[in-house]
């Protein structure tokens, strides 16, 4: 019997797992897998829906009783740093960028663990090691780079973020930096970054993960201007953080198979009727 690939992307849900956002919920995820020829136009259609990359797989938060994580990007055009930004940008000013292929090194594996470590030693990639990490860097079927910044003066690696190129933006996927710089707000400063590059590229979005109503650890997403959500199918500028209710009720959440029905495929992929 001859085995054929199936026409359209199948999609899957994950068991409910504790929610690593808001405390007393439970997560769960729709997913598909990323490979194939299509997988840059399946990459960039998704991420225009909410999707995130994980290395070989797409998803979104598909939650049976929340609705609070929303997709976050900043729109290039319309964002200007404030002056807490300024100031980050002027004390990293002895980083140097630089940006390479996908591929994992041993120093970027120690700033991970001291990373880890320091700000997420009971996270879910607390036991990463140093194969797992590889896994994380190198297996992308899109384009992918590994923006290092490093000390100008010691050559130190200071800061990293992986980072997918749709056609419309940029995408961090995963970023960490030296946990002993904090005074320096390394994080915030990737995204400055990032957003000079989009710019100097002319894509006009930097995708940013999800931003949680009521989670401090994703309140830094906020403090972006030009930032915009994908709430209720839709990319709208942020409102007021406030008017974001964390609390969302059940019968908000689509089904299942609704929400499948409604994602849009990339024209390459035909549908079944």
């Amino acid at each position: 019997m001859r085995h054929t690939l199936p026409i359209a992307p199948q999609f899957y849900v994950t068991a409910p797992q504790p929610c690593p956002y808001l405390d007393g919920r439970m997560e769960r995820k729709l997913f598909t897998a990323l490979q194939g020829e299509g997988a840059d136009s399946l990459n960039n259609a998704l991420s225009q829906q909410g999707f995130r990359r994980s290395q070989n797989v797409l998803y979104r938060p598909s939650c049976s009783d929340c609705a609070a994580c929303l997709s976050a990007r900043i729109d290039v055009r319309a964002f200007e740093a404030n002056k807490g930004q300024k100031r980050t940008l002027r004390r990293n000013n002895a980083l140097e960028r630089r940006a390479t292929s996908p591929w994992a090194t041993d120093e970027q594996y120690e700033l991970f663990r001291t990373y880890l470590d320091a700000r997420h030693a009971d996270g879910g990639m607390a036991d990463m090691d140093v194969f797992e990490f590889a896994a994380m860097i190198e297996e992308t079927p899109i384009r992918s780079r590994v923006i290092e910044y490093v000390d100008k003066e010691s050559g130190d690696l200071t800061a990293v973020s992986l980072t997918d190129v749709l056609e419309d933006g940029l995408s961090m996927v995963y970023s960490f930096y030296d946990p002993d710089q904090q005074q320096n707000s390394l994080g915030t400063y990737m995204i400055l970054d990032h957003i000079e590059i989009a710019r100097g590229a002319g894509l006009p979005y930097v995708y940013l993960g999800y931003w949680v109503p009521g989670s401090p650890k994703m309140g830094y997403k906020a403090r972006f201007s030009g930032l915009e959500v994908y709430h209720r199918g839709i990319w709208q500028k942020m409102r007021d953080p406030k008017t974001y209710e964390a609390d969302t009720h059940p019968l908000s959440t689509d089904p299942i198979a609704e929400q499948v029905a409604n994602i849009s495929l990339p024209d390459r992929w035909p549908t079944r009727k």
